[in-house]
């Protein structure tokens, strides 16, 4: 007898795959539900919860982690780590209906996080009109120059324009609201769709007056209290990225313990600061390169899909950032579209580019491939 050929099922249409072995066509999209799995990390839960949550897992036949000392009471609470396929957690969600002390509300979060979502990757372009930018400073400063690139920008298929008057590298000055907006507000007379990246509610306030629909604030609306306010007035799209220090202070930080879960629950905590200001469009960004170690960066990159739990579409800023640890903008551009490609697969929401006729083609191959 000859030996077994065995291949592993990758990032595939399970229900296509079903049909290709010749399942019963109407019996393939519930048993597709079966061969996709997701662990889902649940923060802070009492021990009536923790232990009523395995116990749930236990009868589906899935996995459920908890602390060691829940079952000895010598402890408050306990993360929890739940693992099965999408079969077995909506059947557990299904379960916690009936459950007290708020598992219900547990369940109905459970099943949120199995919603499926079409790739729907959008270029956001950056047009910076700074003297100073790490990238591009003083090409743009012209208001004739810059109408020129954000007139190529959006030809080369930027969906989102992102105009930044103030640079955030590392050690440059604060750049007053008056200053930012003599080189921003010339630029609004256009149908693009603009983001401001700006950490002044001043400045917020004067475009979103003007027809910007996005404000960009890579502090998280921690550096202007007034900034929220102001968002939710004009119902604009705020981006919250994750931030440590109102001044971005480059790497020179310390390593942390565990940079993902401190940056998810950082940006939860934002994101429900905005809900409770009145603010109901978000968009999360995890602050790649801002107050954080190379590695640090990386980890954060490689594990972007489990920032779309927080239910907001992300958008990632990698574009020609020192991390990629090059000296000029055409290899960066390179390996920027390599690290985006990565993105694109997983279908974040939004990437932040200065090469938008790159990753243009970048998307629309990508696009082919998926017909």
């Amino acid at each position: 007898m000859g030996n077994f050929v065995l291949k592993e099922i990758k990032n595939a249409d399970m229900i296509k795959e079903l049909g290709l072995i010749g399942m019963d066509e109407g019996y393939r999209k519930i048993a597709a539900e079966k061969y996709k799995y997701k662990n889902l990390k649940i923060f802070s839960l009492n021990l009536a919860q923790a232990n009523i949550l395995k116990q749930t897992a236990l009868t589906v036949g899935a996995d459920c982690a908890i602390h060691r000392n829940v079952i000895t009471g010598n402890i408050e609470k306990s993360d929890v780590l739940l693992g099965g396929s999408y079969s077995q957690l909506k059947k557990i969600a299904d379960k916690l209906e009936y459950q007290p002390f708020s598992l219900k509300q547990l369940g109905e979060q459970i099943t949120a996080q199995l919603q499926s979502s079409e790739p729907k990757t959008k270029i956001v372009g950056i047009l910076n009109i700074t003297p100073d930018s790490f990238s591009d400073g003083g090409k743009y400063l012209d208001v004739s120059d810059a109408r020129i690139h954000m007139t190529q920008l959006i030809q080369d298929g930027a969906d989102i324009i992102d105009i930044g008057a103030e640079s955030t590298r590392l050690n440059s000055d604060e750049v007053p609201a008056e200053t930012q907006l003599e080189r921003i507000l010339p630029l609004l007379d256009t149908n693009a769709a603009i983001s401001i990246d700006t950490r002044s509610s001043v400045v917020a306030e004067e475009c979103l007056k003007r027809g910007a629909g996005i404000i960009n604030d890579v502090s998280g609306l921690k550096y202007d209290e007034k900034m929220a306010d102001i968002i939710a007035k004009y119902n604009a799209t705020v981006i919250i990225q994750h931030s440590i220090n109102r001044q971005n202070q480059g790497r020179n930080v310390p390593q942390s313990q565990n940079i993902v879960d401190e940056v998810y629950l950082d940006l939860y905590k934002q994101t429900e600061y905005a809900k409770s200001k009145g603010i109901r469009n978000i968009i999360v960004d995890v602050g790649i390169g801002y107050d954080k170690t190379l590695e640090d960066n990386f980890r954060l990159f490689n594990r972007l899909e489990e920032f779309k739990s927080l239910g907001y579409p992300i958008m990632l800023g990698i574009s020609r950032k020192s991390l990629l640890q090059l000296n000029n903008n055409e290899e960066k551009d390179i390996f920027t579209t390599a690290l985006n490609t990565i993105a694109v697969e997983k279908n974040i929401d939004y990437i932040r580019v200065h090469n938008v006729k790159l990753h243009r083609k970048l998307i629309d191959i990508y696009k082919k491939e998926l017909l």
